[in-house]
């Protein structure tokens, strides 16, 4: 009997001693997905997961459910999947903070975020905007850098807390210019954001949210994007386009499973997951909340994930950054 034969022989009687090795693809899912939040209920993250949600029911033709877990910025998430079957059936909705910066910042990361997981599609980004005080005289970027140039550590730029994404925003922000700011941590964006109005700081990295009402107010100024191209609903040039390519921070959202799901169920969810995200409801709904659908490959998402984890990774070591 021929080696090519006798292979084909034992691929056949795996597939019939064990069917879910032919079959699981096929059939999958035939009970209920679980999608893990690592944020607590109302946020952002939330209107993302209920979203997917959604459209699994239609398109796959069973219950799908978001559980929300907050804890140790995903790491109480991540335990959940990590402890489950790597099978489809429990999901996880990371986002930068989760998968790029926290297991940089962690002393002890709890999880590898790319070892132990799969991607399986970008769902969303949205912008960090620098926006200043209007009492700063600088309306541009060159403007501003200039201006902390000339006044090294006079400038104070506050943040949802050590470690965030408008944290090491601020840190790359002065790697990539050459400046000295001053870091102020505050305890949420809300926060960051009032004490932004009020003159207790200077600068700071946020999402558009309430604070382009502000701006419409000429109660701040929006000096630069740091999304990767122009969005074409904010007028307001990117810092690429300022002459900082490098400086790029924004806040992304995508859905992984743990690592070793088969690859055709990883596939197949994704195919689901990007009919829905190009859906003109989908993108709307984002766009009202600030955030822009958008979809990749499997491949594509594991890729972003590692050159994202990279990069911050560089910027905490530079700065110095470390939680517990």
């Amino acid at each position: 009997m021929s080696v090519l034969r006798k292979a084909g022989l034992v691929l056949l009687s795996a597939g019939l001693l064990f069917p879910g090795v032919q079959s699981s693809a096929q059939d999958y899912p035939t009970r209920p997905i679980r999608l893990i939040v690592p944020f607590a209920p109302g946020g952002g993250t939330e209107l993302i997961a209920f979203l997917m949600r959604d459209g699994l029911r239609e398109s796959l033709g069973q219950p799908a459910v978001v559980d929300s877990r907050p804890g140790g910025t995903g790491a109480v998430a991540a335990g959940i999947i990590l402890n489950a079957e790597a099978d489809g059936y429990t999901l996880m909705l990371v986002t930068s903070s989760t998968h790029s910066i926290f297991p940089n910042v962690a002393r002890k990361p709890p999880f590898d975020p790319v070892k132990d997981f799969d991607g399986i599609i970008l769902a969303a980004t949205a912008p960090n905007i620098l926006f200043v005080h209007p009492s700063v005289p600088a309306n541009s970027v060159k403007q501003l850098v200039a201006l902390a140039k000339s006044k090294p550590g006079a400038l104070n730029f506050g943040s949802p807390g050590i470690g965030t994404v408008g944290h090491l925003a601020g840190e790359l922000f002065q790697a990539e210019t050459g400046t000295k700011l001053n870091h102020v941590p505050y305890k949420g964006s809300g926060t960051v954001l009032r004490a932004l109005l009020g003159g207790e700081i200077q600068l700071g990295f946020s999402g558009p949210g309430s604070a382009l009402a502000q701006v419409r107010a000429k109660k701040l100024k929006m000096i630069a994007s740091g999304m990767p191209d122009r969005l074409p609903w904010l007028d307001l040039p990117t810092f690429a386009e300022a002459g900082y390519p490098n400086m790029k921070a924004y806040n992304w959202y995508g859905i992984v499973a743990k690592a070793g799901t088969p690859r055709a169920i990883v596939n197949k969810l994704n195919a689901e997951m990007k009919r829905t995200l190009e859906g003109p409801a989908t993108i709307s709904t984002m766009l009202k909340r600030g955030y822009i659908a958008t979809t990749s490959t499997p491949a594509e998402f594991d890729k972003m994930i590692r050159d994202d984890y990279a990069k911050w990774k560089k910027v905490v070591k530079a700065s110095g950054v470390q939680v517990d």
